[in-house]
């Protein structure tokens, strides 16, 4: 079974007005998705939910979205690295 890791390096996010550092995970290149449905191209589930703004909210789950919690297509380029095939939850408004 694959297995990933998130390890801390020494990568710090700096804030403005002199404000706390903090640490930043580093998420190594290695699947994410072991082993759910993969004969599919791309796991992406939906949920509906009722009380949304949008329409549709993706959600990452490769843990490298640059607008993390929230997906930005990263898994694209990850999925294509590491032959995964992890895609987005979907929240879709009811």
């Amino acid at each position: 079974m694959a297995s990933f890791s998130i390890t801390t390096t020494n990568v710090y996010a700096y804030y403005t007005g002199g404000k706390s550092r903090r640490r930043m995970p580093a998420v190594r290149a290695e699947a994410v998705n072991p082993d759910i449905r993969k004969s599919e191209d791309k796991v992406v589930d939906s949920v509906l939910v009722a009380d949304l703004a949008k329409p549709v909210t993706p959600y990452c789950r490769c843990w490298r979205s640059g607008t993390f919690p929230l997906c930005d297509g990263s898994h694209l380029k990850h999925n294509k690295a590491t032959g995964d095939n992890v895609g987005p939850l979907l929240l879709k408004k009811q």
